[in-house]
């Protein structure tokens, strides 16, 4: 079977197990063509009703560079349908141009945030409770792979391994990291108190009584990490996180941040601290509203694409804005943006006293 045809088994069976009569919603780009076709087919064969938006080139930068207000407010009937009535989504991420809105008003950003959130808020609940269910997904594409610093046939390589994709048997593969990572999340699942430390991050949150989930490949693909909400004003310590990041098309490096009883105080960066800056002062963005380990140990290197590097082996992450609905996390925000730090070399988590994870690994399973 070709690799396109395994990969479109997956994610209509095994990430969003497509039932007959169910209808799909998929949005990507134009140079997913080759991925969005055999995900049609299978679909089709499993009895979907199927509707698609391709974005073309600098669709994104187009509207928001010539959009008046009334024009910013606007919702596309489709996607409003879609994420309030529809079985299942899959945003297949397929950039043109990963800087394609580095240089957009910020204001004309704010705005078209702020007229999403309503939408954002049904699909943050539909996905919650799996009443809409959805995969986030990569192809392969030129702009991607420069990002990453690979070939383009090197980052192929790199997506389908993340995604298990030579295994002869994904979905199989799949399902044995769901029940690894199932002994992890019933264990955390009892915990109250939590500490990530290393070199230059000390920080402790509470979780009693939050849901840790396991993220097993079915809402993301490729997937590997459980993550929880912490207790919004249980936060408090030093964040550093060392991995790049990316906001909007804008690079960010070497992140710390500071927080009190919950609400982050102060920030830095080696570079990007002004992109800081203007995320702050979104709504609910100087909270966490996710708490997370990475568990994907066929993912090794940053890539500055959050669907990866979130789920780098040996890793954690703490996002702050919107939270999950489904791990109880009351946070809520326009904004949910990853931050990333590499455990691997003396980093430790601490959970009510016990060390159960050391040098990027989980010593007590």
């Amino acid at each position: 079977m070709r690799i396109l045809e395994k990969y479109a088994n997956l994610l209509v069976h095994y990430c969003l197990e497509i039932q007959q009569g169910e209808r799909l919603y998929i949005t990507t780009t134009t140079l997913a063509q080759p991925l969005v076709r055999e995900v049609y087919r299978v679909a089709m064969k499993a009895g979907a009703h199927i509707d698609i938006k391709m974005a073309f080139r600098e669709e994104t930068k187009i509207f928001l560079d010539h959009a008046n207000d009334d024009q910013l407010a606007h919702i596309s009937p489709l996607q409003k349908e879609a994420m309030e009535k529809y079985d299942a989504f899959l945003a297949i991420r397929a950039p043109f141009n990963l800087k394609e809105t580095q240089s957009v008003d910020s204001e004309q950003l704010k705005k078209r945030s702020n007229a999403l959130s309503g939408i954002n808020q049904t699909y943050f609940t539909r996905t919650a409770d799996r009443s809409l269910k959805r995969s986030l997904c990569q192809y392969p594409t030129q702009a991607s792979a420069q990002e990453a610093g690979m070939s383009l046939e090197e980052y192929q390589q790199f997506v389908f391994n993340a995604c298990n994709l030579f295994a002869d048997d994904p979905e199989g593969e799949w399902l044995k990291v769901r029940a690894s990572q199932q002994k992890v999340v019933d264990y955390l699942n009892k915990a109250d108190v939590i500490q990530y430390k290393s070199k230059k991050t000390d920080i402790t949150f509470r979780v009693k009584d939050r849901i840790w989930m396991n993220s097993d490949g079915q809402t993301n693909m490729p997937s590997g990490e459980v993550y929880s909400a912490p207790i919004e004003d249980s936060v408090n310590g030093v964040a550093f996180f060392d991995y790049p990041i990316v906001y909007m098309g804008q690079d960010v490096h070497n992140v710390t941040l500071w927080v009190e009883n919950g609400v982050i105080v102060k920030w830095d960066a080696e570079r990007g601290r002004e992109v800081i800056d203007e995320v702050m002062k979104i709504p609910g963005a100087n909270r966490f509203g996710e708490v997370a380990i990475g568990t994907n140990y066929n993912i090794q290197r940053a890539t500055k694409n959050i669907l990866f590097d979130e789920k780098i082996g040996g890793s954690i992450h703490m996002a702050v804005g919107q939270a999950y609905k489904q791990n109880g996390g009351l946070n809520q925000s326009a904004i949910h943006w990853d931050m990333i730090s590499d455990m691997r070399d003396g980093g430790q988590i601490i959970v009510d006293g016990e060390l159960m994870y050391k040098n990027g690994k989980f010593i007590i399973f």
